[in-house]
C-alpha cells in the first residue's frame, strides 16, 4: 500500500467491541474508518456509506473479533539479570521480605542492572516488549527503579526513550523515584530521599522525558511520610503521579496518592474500605497486579467488592519484573483477573484498555474505539471476547493496527 491508502483504510467484516464506558457495546458486522493515524468512522455496516470513502483502502479482517489494543499500564521490563534463584528459595518456604533483608529481591536486581551496559538492557527490553506487542499490546507503561543512583536511573531512561523511538507501540515512560533503599546509604532512608529531591529529580526532569513519578510505599521501601515528601517535590515540577501501595501491609499509601491526584494506586492487596473512598473521590484508579499475587502465593486479596461500590476503575497489568511477576502476557493477566480476583471477562478486559488508559492518564486519546481517538486496535480469530480471557498459554491469532497501519508480529522474525 502506499502512505496515502494506509492514512486512510475501512476495516470491515468483523465484530468490534469498543469498550466505550468499559463496556463491551458489541457492533456486529461492523466498520472502522481510520485516517492519519486516527479513527475517523465506526459503526454497523448497515450504517455505512462506502460511496463516501470512494478513495479509501479496504481491508478484510475476516469476520474477526475487533478490541481496542491493549494497555500494559505497569511494567518494570527494563533490568539486568533475573531472580530464577528467588523464585526456588520462596517455593521452599523463604518469604519475600527475608529475601530483600538478605540483599536479595529488587537490591540484587540493582546490582545486575548497574553493572549491565545500555546496549545490553535495551536488547532484552525490546525482546521482553515483541512478546507483550503479540499478545496484542499497543500502549506499555516502563518505570526505571533499579538503577536508584544518578548516572544509572539516567541510563535506565535513556534505554526507555530509545525503545520509544524503535518501537512500534506507544510509550510512557515512569520515573521510579524510590524502589528501594540503595546499600550505599546503609539504613538512612531519609537521606536517600533528599538524594533523590535534591540531586536526582533535577537531573531527569532536566535530561529525560517523564510522564508519571512513581514510588514504594511499603515497610521494607518507604514510608507515607517519605513518600509524600516525594509528592510534593513532584507537584513542583508539575509530573503527573502513581504508587505502589498496599502490596505487603496496610500504610494507607493509597489514600496519600489519592489526596495528591495520583492517576493510579498499584497492587492494594492491604488497602481497605477507606482507601477505595479516596481514590472514588480523587478518580485515582487501582491497578491490580495478579502476576506478582500469583509468584508470591498470596492470601491477602485486594478490596474488589468496595472498589466496585465506590466505583474506583479496576485495571490490570502484567507488572513485568524479574522477581515477582515475570510475565510475558498481559492476556494471560487477564485470566489471573478472573481466576483469582474473580472479575468478568468484560471486566479484565475494561481493565486492559478502558481503565488502564485512565491509569495512564491518556483516556481521551485511547483504552476504546471512538471517533477521534488513535487507531489501535486488534483483530483476534476468536468469537466472544470472554475468550481472550479463556485461553490458556500459547498465542491467539491476531492482526495488530497501530495508528492506523497494520505492524507484523515481532515474534515471527
Amino acid at each position: 500500500m502506499q502512505n496515502q491508502e494506509r492514512n486512510q483504510t475501512i476495516w470491515h467484516n468483523c465484530q468490534i467491541a469498543t469498550m466505550a464506558d468499559g463496556r463491551y457495546n458489541l457492533i456486529e458486522k461492523g466498520v472502522i474508518v481510520t485516517e492519519k493515524g486516527k479513527i475517523r468512522w465506526i459503526g454497523s455496516e448497515a450504517d455505512f456509506s462506502y460511496t463516501d470513502y470512494i478513495h479509501y483502502h479496504k481491508c478484510d479482517l475476516e469476520e474477526r473479533l475487533v478490541t481496542p489494543g491493549f494497555i500494559d499500564c505497569h511494567t518494570h521490563l527494563v533490568f539486568g539479570g533475573n531472580r530464577s534463584e528467588e523464585f526456588e528459595a520462596r517455593l521452599e518456604g523463604v518469604s519475600y521480605t527475608e529475601i530483600a533483608k538478605r540483599g536479595g529481591g529488587i537490591q540484587s536486581t540493582v546490582n545486575a542492572t548497574r553493572q549491565a551496559s545500555e546496549e545490553g538492557l535495551f536488547h532484552t527490553a525490546k525482546r521482553r516488549i515483541e512478546h507483550l506487542m503479540a499478545d496484542g499490546v499497543t500502549t506499555v507503561e516502563i518505570k526505571s527503579g533499579y538503577g536508584l543512583d544518578l548516572e544509572s536511573e539516567l541510563k535506565m531512561l535513556s534505554v526507555i526513550a530509545q525503545l520509544k523511538k524503535e518501537m512500534p507501540i506507544s510509550i510512557h515512560t515512569t520515573f521510579l523515584a524510590a524502589h528501594a533503599l540503595p546499600k550505599e546509604f546503609g539504613d538512612d532512608s531519609d537521606r536517600y530521599i533528599d538524594y533523590i529531591i535534591e540531586e536526582v529529580l533535577p537531573k531527569v526532569v532536566e535530561h529525560c522525558d517523564i510522564d508519571a513519578l512513581d514510588a514504594f510505599c511499603e515497610h521494607i521501601a518507604f514510608s507515607p511520610a517519605q513518600v509524600e515528601r516525594l509528592f510534593i517535590a513532584a507537584k513542583e515540577y508539575q509530573i503527573p503521579i502513581k504508587l505502589h501501595a498496599e502490596q505487603l501491609s496496610s500504610l494507607h499509601g493509597s489514600t496519600l496518592a489519592a489526596k495528591y491526584g495520583a492517576l493510579s494506586a498499584d497492587h492494594m492487596e492491604y488497602a481497605d474500605d477507606s482507601d477505595a473512598k479516596a481514590m472514588a473521590e480523587a478518580g485515582t484508579v487501582a491497578v491490580l497486579l495478579p502476576g506478582a499475587f500469583y509468584m508470591l502465593r498470596e492470601t491477602q486479596y485486594p478490596p474488589i467488592e468496595a472498589f466496585k461500590r465506590e466505583g474506583v476503575k479496576i485495571a490490570l497489568s502484567t507488572d513485568l519484573n524479574p522477581g515477582t511477576s515475570p510475565l510475558l502476557s498481559l492476556r494471560l493477566a487477564l485470566n489471573m483477573g478472573c481466576t483469582l480476583f474473580k472479575l468478568t471477562p468484560e471486566e479484565t478486559l475494561a481493565g486492559v484498555t478502558y481503565n488502564a488508559a485512565f491509569a495512564l492518564g491518556v483516556e481521551k486519546s485511547e483504552g476504546s474505539l471512538e471517533v477521534g481517538k488513535l487507531a489501535n486496535f486488534v483483530a483476534w480469530e476468536v468469537t466472544h471476547p470472554a475468550e481472550l480471557s479463556y485461553w490458556l498459554g500459547g498465542t491467539l491469532n491476531n492482526r495488530v493496527i497501530y495508528q492506523g497501519i497494520e505492524i507484523s508480529n515481532p515474534m515471527n522474525k
